[in-house]
Order: structure tokens, then C-alpha cells, then sequence
């Protein structure tokens, strides 16, 4: 009841009506609960307890940057037996509200790569997405219509490519948990 009570006080200090259209206030309303209840779920996951993880709620869009020594080796898009208490929790947060698809974002540094398997920056940020959308569709049984890949390469630094450090912390994964209304109205039509 005290959730639900700080989420009912929540929702009502964000609410208005939006040029006068209830419709439009109602699915920013709906929007916001969805992303109070990810934001509890996140935080009773752990999954912000690391340096290496920084997430971020921008109202209805939730973002989850990790680390690429939290998942991969160097130069490497295979997922490493470490990242899986990591992906799981992951997981346990998408599977939480099915109304959302993820976008899993692979983001490199500027230095360049080639390799026998691996083109370039673009190519890497591309194959580590895509190892963490097979492992979370095939190992935790996320449906495969909610997942995006997308690689970024080296073009969305979050901080300059001049230091060692800079450069680790653009080496990263991000999760990007988008609303999908129409997936949100077929759940309550089925509720119904």
C-alpha cells in the first residue's frame, strides 16, 4: 500500500493535460507508471550497485550502460561466463514488464580494430549487441519481438578518446527500454 500510495502521489504532481488532450494525458500517465514500476524493479535487482553500471530514467525511457569488462574480453564480442549474473538481472527487469522492448546498443572507443572476425569498430559494437540479445532470447527466454540490436561504433562517445580512462568508459553495452504502446493496450485488452 505505501508503493502504490508514493506512486498515486508521483503520478498525480506529473499530471496534466496535455493542449487539452485527455487521451494524450492518460498515455503520459500510463507511461509513467510503467516507469516507476521498472525504476523499483532495477533497484531491487542490484543491478545499480557496480561503478561500472550507470542507469538512467529519463521519464519513460530507462537507460543501463555497462561496462564492455563487465560482458566481453578486449576485442571480443564473445559474452564472457562472468556477465551472466549481470544478464539474468537484466533479464529478471525486461521480463518485469512486457509492454517494453529493449534496444541493445554495442558503443566501441575510437581506437581502430581488424581482426579475422572483426571489420571494424562498427562491426564489433554490432556482433557484442547481438551476443547479448542471443543470450537473453536464448538462456532467459525473452521473446525475440521485444529486442533490438544496434551498433553505435565509436560515433557516441560519453566522454572524449584521449585518455586510457575516457576510452574505457566509452567501451560500453547500452540497454535502452523503450515504451511500445501498442503492445501496452493488446495487454489490457486482454485483462479485459
Amino acid at each position: 500500500a505505501g508503493l502504490f500510495f508514493e506512486f498515486l502521489l508521483a503520478a498525480f504532481s506529473h499530471w496534466q493535460v496535455q493542449d487539452g488532450n485527455i487521451a494524450a494525458s492518460i498515455v503520459a500517465l500510463v507511461l509513467l507508471m510503467i516507469s516507476y514500476n521498472l525504476k523499483n524493479k532495477i533497484n531491487s535487482s542490484n543491478l545499480s550497485d557496480s561503478e561500472n553500471i550507470d542507469i538512467d530514467i529519463d521519464q519513460t525511457v530507462v537507460m543501463i550502460s555497462i561496462s564492455d569488462n563487465l560482458l566481453f574480453n578486449t576485442a571480443s564480442y564473445n559474452v564472457k561466463n562472468g556477465a551472466y549474473s549481470i544478464i539474468e538481472k537484466l533479464a529478471n527487469v525486461i521480463k518485469s514488464e512486457p509492454s517494453m522492448d529493449v534496444m541493445i546498443e554495442g558503443h566501441t572507443d575510437s581506437r581502430t580494430i581488424s581482426t579475422d572476425f572483426i571489420q571494424d569498430n562498427w562491426d564489433l559494437s554490432v556482433k557484442r549487441a547481438t551476443s547479448i540479445i542471443r543470450v537473453l532470447e536464448n538462456k532467459y527466454k525473452i521473446d525475440g519481438s521485444r529486442l533490438i540490436a544496434a551498433g553505435r561504433g565509436s560515433t557516441i562517445p560519453v566522454v572524449p578518446n584521449t585518455t586510457k580512462e575516457n576510452r574505457a568508459k566509452n567501451r560500453r553495452i547500452r540497454i535502452v527500454i523503450l515504451p511500445n504502446l501498442n503492445k501496452f493496450f493488446a495487454l489490457l485488452a486482454t485483462d479485459q
